[in-house]
């Protein structure tokens, strides 16, 4: 989402209006979901995806068309080989794309955007809040968990986890709250926090050694901190919104920080080692009171078993575990 606000923000400050694509609604098999968006640009380059292929190719068209006219419009697109109305795709799935015309001489839609830009850098939850008027947008506004700005009538329980659409508004999560912290900054986390970076999370590194904390070391971490495995409540409040990854430089501070950490109800646990070393510190964790349930929480030996062996490889392994856990698919 950042990179795509601060296109449309250089766009619009530039004097230049665009279109914006977003995938409204999805059924069957497609290549990307509700929310997707796409800004075509009036020299002809785009942002975002709303799916790649045909799909994208005949929506950059139509985008083009749009933005020369300056209007709102709905598409359906079927992704159906052989149909008529088809895009020639054998997703088997159809799409519903809403296309909206942003202007440049719209001060208000401006510092919509301005704002979103700053939202991605914060640590809370905002939303896209758009209403519908058929085809057109008559209403933009953002929304935190006590709802819209300056747009009154959103039911608040559309302000959920994915994007939702009904009578006529359509609620897009833009910044998601929480922050995935790092315990230990080598190999595997400087090559774990672009990764992350790249699909949504918010890397935090926190490390005992200064240079291994240092900002120059993670420049697309949203911090770093160098402080005591020992005492981590001085310095951080873990919240069910947070993703907890633990790869300190030995099994000790592993030890100390998952004593620490195992209770404070974060939404995701791991814990970087070899079966035998995770096999004692479950044994440490259990003769020190914690339960076969709440060790079992954590994700260990951490990722997805991919066969990874480099610390490149490895953070492919943990990234694709972090987005399971954030989609639902796993727990």
């Amino acid at each position: 989402m950042r990179s795509l606000a601060h296109a449309i923000v250089r766009s619009l400050e530039s004097g230049q209006a665009l279109e914006l694509v977003t995938v409204l609604t999805a059924s069957g098999s497609t290549p990307r979901g509700p929310g997707a968006m796409l800004a075509v640009f009036l020299d002809g380059t785009a942002v975002g995806t709303v799916g790649g292929g045909n799909v994208e190719f005949e929506a950059t068209a139509v985008a083009k068309s749009l933005l020369q006219s300056q209007q709102d419009a709905l598409r359906e697109f079927r992704l159906i080989q052989g149909d008529a109305a088809s895009l020639g795709m054998v997703c088997g799935g159809d799409l519903t794309l809403h296309f909206q015309y942003l202007s440049a001489d719209d001060a208000s839609t401006l510092a919509l955007f301005r704002e979103l830009l700053e939202a991605t850098g914060q640590n809370r939850d905002v939303w896209l809040v758009r209403r519908l008027d058929n085809e057109k947008v008559s209403a933009m506004d953002l929304a935190d968990r006590d709802g819209p700005r300056h747009l009154p009538g959103l039911p608040l329980d559309l302000l959920e986890n994915a994007p939702a659409l009904r009578d006529g508004w359509f609620t897009l999560p833009a910044v998601r709250a929480g922050l995935l912290y790092i315990f230990g900054g080598g190999h595997v986390s400087q090559a774990l926090v672009p990764v992350a970076a790249t699909v949504g999370f918010r890397p935090f590194i926190y490390d005992d050694r200064p240079e291994f904390a240092a900002k120059a070391r993670f420049p697309q971490a949203a911090g770093t901190l160098c402080g005591s495995f020992t005492a981590l409540s001085r310095h951080l409040t873990i919240t069910p919104n947070d993703y907890v990854v633990i790869m300190t430089r030995g099994h000790q501070a592993d030890f100390e920080v998952l004593v620490q950490t195992l209770r404070c109800g974060a939404r995701y646990l791991g814990c970087i080692g070899s079966r035998k070393k995770l096999a004692l510190c479950r044994d440490r964790l259990l003769a020190n009171g914690f339960t076969p349930e709440e060790y079992a929480r954590v994700h260990a030996p951490i990722g997805l078993a991919i066969g990874a062996q480099t610390p490149e490889e490895i953070a492919v392994s943990v990234t694709a575990e972090l987005i399971a856990v954030r989609a639902g698919v796993i727990a």
